[in-house]
């Protein structure tokens, strides 16, 4: 059986901070992810979406792991790596890459996009990825950009794959099927909040933690809040929640992480708010409204 869920808490997403030439700043990367795991985060997420992965080059990409690997070592937290296409494959082999690298907790895998395959298979996928792989795999679930839904069965019988230990739940919603996922909790298991919005719910209802992008800003805060949900202390978990849902809405009005980086660089914690196209950098008053919810002031 399942030990208890080895990924539990606040995981942030990093981003990738440029120059405003476009080139990667590995140096700023590496105080953000200092930042996040000294102010509470549980680990850190390389190579998400968050990280406009798709838009780095292949030694881009292992600079960022090497980055973000040693602040994990040096903080003792685990690293979880975002991988995965369309191709079940080609996903074997980039799996079987990061794990030789030894240092790599697990694997962030959406269900695969584009091609939708079904549940059925979407199942064989993660059983192929699972067995073959050579490490432990936290399933990404977000149907608007894989065009994949996932039943509450089949997360089930994902969940008891030995090489899976966990679901980044970013559905969009706390529905019927998020209820019963959270009402039967798998051994070994982690449900892990995808949507900033609505972390604060999914917590109170039984989630382990979240994968958190907002959490860039005010980290302490929300690592604070999956912790007074998690021991029982509902009404400053409640208030805190409501607090930081305002911030993440303001976070993400654009498209994601233009904003997160205009703050950033704001707080002068970047060197350029520049994304990749086909991104653009986002308005002035995005960046201003939010910049005042992450200062703690509406």
């Amino acid at each position: 059986m399942k030990p208890d869920p080895i990924f539990q808490g606040l995981y942030v997403p990093l981003i990738t901070p440029f120059t405003d030439d476009l080139r990667l700043a590995p140096d700023a990367l590496a105080r953000l992810a200092d930042d996040a795991l000294s102010a509470g985060a549980a680990g850190l997420v390389a190579l998400g979406t968050t990280a406009e992965t798709a838009t780095l080059t292949a030694e881009e990409r292992e600079t960022v792991i090497r980055v973000c690997s040693a602040a994990c070592r040096a903080h003792g937290a685990p690293l979880i790596v975002g991988a995965g296409t369309n191709d079940t494959a080609a996903t074997i082999t980039a799996l079987r890459e990061l794990a030789a690298q030894g240092d790599i907790a697990a694997a962030l895998v959406p269900a695969p996009p584009y091609t939708r395959p079904g549940e059925a298979g979407t199942l064989a996928h993660f059983t192929a990825l699972s067995e073959h792989g050579g490490l432990p795999l936290v399933v990404y679930d977000i149907p608007y950009r894989t065009g994949q839904t996932l039943g509450a069965d089949t997360i089930t019988a994902l969940g008891r794959l030995p090489g899976v230990v966990g679901i980044k739940h970013a559905t969009g919603a706390i529905d019927p099927t998020t209820m019963e996922l959270l009402g039967t909790p798998l051994p070994g298991f982690a449900v892990l909040g995808g949507d900033d919005i609505v972390l604060s719910p999914l917590v109170a209802a039984g989630a382990h933690g979240g994968i958190v992008a907002s959490a860039h800003v005010r980290t302490a805060d929300f690592a604070e809040m999956i912790t007074l949900w998690r021991s029982g202390f509902a009404a400053p978990a409640r208030s805190l929640g409501a607090e930081l849902a305002r911030l993440s809405a303001a976070l993400f009005t654009e498209p994601n992480p233009t904003v997160i980086k205009g703050v950033l660089h704001a707080q002068n914690r970047i060197p350029s708010p520049a994304v990749r196209m086909p991104l653009l950098a986002a308005s002035t008053g995005s960046v201003r409204r939010a910049a005042l919810l992450a200062a703690g002031r509406d």
